[in-house]
């Protein structure tokens, strides 16, 4: 075991966990007042469900032997996972790194049924949705085992597996989910919204700079591509914002950073700074565009999951078969002549939207059905807001009042 890698990994995984926490900072930012704790409780169960389900079965699954599908259960509360055994780096330890992965997905997810999902059928959500969504398909890319990995197609830290993953289940939720009854018309905590965003940024660098699973130059490279990403994504957003509204707004910028660092995310490993710049800006126009449409979709997707992690991630995967150098990840895109990569990646792409729409549409579906769940909370629980009506606490007290 080479102690550097190790030692630059753990990092990666701590500063990957730390990317939940601000991720709740960003979406409690962007909801109403009454609803704040709700939403962050949302991205910290999240950490508490998906670590058991990980160690239990959820890694199993992702990256067992099994087949082209799906992992197996040889590795069921992980059995057989020595404490000294591993390569470069001890094998538990890439457990807990993937684990940081799994536990952010469906985080992100939440930022579509805020406001109105019920907090019990969540809990109950996310041990499925990990189980039949985010495993199956963290085994096809990133599997040795996988058919998406046999076919060469690239997503070094998750550009299918977590955001264009997250955010088709997030459409899915909000459809069947339906609309808020009083949708608030501006973020409540402008300043939670930029900590959120700054605190992903920092958390981001681990995301993509240890998912080579090396503290070498690939990982500099991809730390490198990840900042500039996300700054051109960040002011791409910000001067389409001032264009149009001749006013840049501070929650646009820390969304076009978010934006950024979602397209880069699976091609942080094969890039280089000029592709990066180019990514993260495609990202910020791109987003942009998304959050001005959205609406004429008739689809509630209350915090722009879609526009900036589907969308996002969907540019991001494609250009990764566009600007990939393969003298820094092996593997040529097409601007270095090898136009078949983008065929590869628009199947990753496609098969990914397709099976996390459907499949999370029917659990969801199962689960609405179920007498004493449902999806939606009651009425009067949504008029008062979900702070006090799931969670018996309010985000602030003044001077002790109820």
């Amino acid at each position: 075991m080479n102690s550097g890698d190790t030692a630059w990994i753990l990092v990666s995984s701590a500063l990957v966990l730390l990317m939940t926490p601000g991720l709740a900072f960003f979406y409690g930012g962007l909801v109403r007042g009454r609803n704040v704790v709700s939403t962050i409780m949302l991205s910290f169960m999240a950490i508490a469900v998906v670590s058991l389900v990980w160690v239990l079965w959820g890694y199993s699954l992702a990256f067992g032997a099994g087949g082209w599908f799906i992992g197996d259960f040889s590795y069921l509360g992980l059995r057989g996972i020595d404490v000294n055994a591993g390569g470069n780096i001890p094998d538990l330890l890439f457990v807990v790194f993937q684990m940081m992965f799994a536990i952010i997905t469906p985080a992100l997810i939440t930022g579509a049924l805020v406001e109105r999902f019920k907090f019990t059928t969540y809990l109950l959500f996310l041990v499925l949705w990990i189980t039949l969504v985010y495993a199956p398909i963290a085994h096809w890319v990133w599997a040795e085992e996988g058919w998406l990995f046999k076919e060469g197609a690239l997503d070094f830290a998750g550009g299918t597996v977590v955001h264009i993953n997250a955010a088709c289940a997030a459409v899915a939720a909000a459809v069947l989910v339906g609309k808020r009854r009083d949708p608030g018309l501006e973020p409540h905590n402008v300043p939670y919204v930029v900590l959120g965003a700054a605190l992903l940024w920092f958390g981001w660098f681990g995301f993509n700079a240890g998912s080579g699973l090396a503290a070498n130059g690939q990982a500099v490279n991809a730390f490198l591509v990840t900042n500039t990403a996300a700054a051109a994504g960040a002011l791409t957003w910000g001067v389409l914002s001032q264009f149009q509204h001749q006013r840049m707004s501070a929650v646009g910028v820390a969304t076009g950073a978010v934006a950024g660092l979602v397209a880069i995310t699976p091609a942080a490993g094969f890039v280089g700074v000029m592709g990066a710049m180019a990514i993260g800006a495609g990202a910020g126009a791109l987003g942009y565009a998304a959050v001005l449409l959205r609406p004429k979709t008739g689809i509630d997707d209350a915090l722009e999951v879609f526009a900036v992690h589907g969308v996002g991630g969907i540019w991001g995967a494609l250009a990764t078969g566009i600007f990939a150098v393969a003298a820094i990840g092996g593997t040529a895109g097409l601007v270095e002549g090898n136009a078949g990569q983008m065929l590869t990646q628009l199947y990753g792409v496609l098969a990914t939207v397709g099976y996390s729409f459907i499949v999370t549409l029917i659990i969801l579906k199962v689960l609405d059905l179920i007498p004493g769940l449902g999806l939606r909370v009651k009425e009067r629980e949504e008029d008062v807001g979900l702070d006090v009506a799931a969670h018996g606490e309010r985000a602030v007290v003044h001077d002790g009042a109820d």
